[in-house]
């Protein structure tokens, strides 16, 4: 196995800074843990790996053949041809071997644990959008690495297009999260999910079921972000874009301006297909300790309150939506909604600034949230 290094060979990202001041890198963990065999994991993609690098932080990327990845086990994507855009191969693409138990965390993927259960156990501060057909959505993340009290608890900070009742919506999901339950570990990485039965038996994150059709062999899904954003430090963000295509209505997950990650196939879906009711930007807490006392420790961003004058919180900025008519513009009418405002709150910000922001997080348990 060749050891390289990851930045010049598998993500090549160029996670802009805000103000344009360098460069971060996808990473990986930088612990060594024991390596498990991805050819004996049952249903693991690693499997058909035809190259495997490891990164300068440990992770093992494995370059598997295009066109067997696991979203192409999906009944609904027999016969699909795929829509194509040091790294690996050309006719391979990344994937990170988990580094601990594949076996669970492939299980827990799958059922987004901890990202399915029921909404009850979601605690959300976002800015949204409601009332048109919504073609895409996009926007600048400032990435964090806020505290996750438990392993079966999740944060993340991502943008979202979705259509139906709360109760049974379709949904797609890019952007960061720190979950320990999918991934192993407490480090900020890059993920997309998708669900169309509001994830009460459908969906998972990344490629860990079939789904999302990777396309990019530069960036892995579930790769570690880093460095990391700072109070007074410097401010790092990613700039992430769902939009669908007008051709083929596959539904893309661009990451940096330029590169296309992969997508979604219009025959997973049967609303959003056609466009989306919604679009959303923000935070989200998991965890089986929301509206109880004691409540979960779990942060929202960094786990301070809407900070617009510091920009100690999450914020996302040029905020986007795609309409039906592919205008890329900010959205005509926009709302604030927490779940639970005195443990996550969300403040849009249109004053004094030239492009509408929006600033949100929270510490989880508090004086106010106890």
């Amino acid at each position: 196995m060749r050891r390289t290094s990851f930045k010049r060979v598998i993500i090549f990202l160029g996670l802009t800074l805000c103000y344009v001041l360098g460069e971060a890198d996808l990473g990986l963990d930088t612990r060594k843990p024991k390596i498990l065999d991805g050819k004996n994991v049952p249903n693991n993609p690693t499997r058909h790996a035809v190259k495997s690098i490891q990164s300068e932080d440990g992770d093992i990327i494995d370059c598997i053949d295009i066109y067997k990845q696991p979203s192409l086990d999906h009944p609904s994507l027999k016969n699909h041809i795929i829509q194509k855009s040091g790294s690996c191969p050309k006719g391979t693409i990344p994937v990170v071997r988990r580094t601990h138990n594949d076996d669970e965390l492939l299980s827990n993927s799958r059922k987004k644990s901890p990202l399915t259960v029921h909404q009850r156990n979601h605690s959300k501060a976002i800015l949204l959008t409601e009332g048109y057909n919504y073609a895409g959505v996009k926007a600048d993340i400032k990435v964090w690495n806020p505290h996750v009290e438990s392993d079966d608890e999740y944060s993340t900070s991502r943008i979202s297009l979705r259509s139906g009742p709360w109760y049974d919506f379709e949904s797609v999901e890019a952007g960061w999260a720190v979950n320990p339950g999918v991934y192993g570990d407490r480090q900020t990485r890059l993920f997309a999910y998708w669900t169309v039965d509001a994830s009460k038996k459908t969906g998972c994150f990344d490629l860990t079921c079939p789904g999302f059709v990777q396309t990019s062999h530069e960036i892995a899904l579930g790769a570690a972000i880093y460095p990391i954003s700072v109070f007074r430090g410097l401010p790092y963000q990613i700039t992430l874009f769902i939009f669908k295509d007008p051709n083929t209505n596959n539904l893309w997950v661009q990451y940096g301006e330029r590169t296309n990650i992969g997508y979604w196939p219009p025959k997973l879906f049967t609303t959003l297909t056609y466009g989306a009711e919604c679009a959303e930007w923000g935070g989200d807490v998991y965890s089986s300790k929301l509206e109880q006392v004691p409540h979960t420790e779990t942060q929202m961003g960094n786990g301070n309150f809407p900070d617009y004058i510091d920009g100690n919180s999450g914020y996302m900025k040029r905020m986007r939506i795609l309409d039906i008519s592919l205008n890329l513009k900010f959205p005509e009418w926009v709302g604030t909604y927490a779940d639970e405002y005195w443990c996550y709150q969300s403040q849009y910000v249109s004053d004094y600034v030239v492009d509408p922001e929006f600033y949100f997080g929270g510490p989880g348990r508090n004086e106010m949230c106890p």
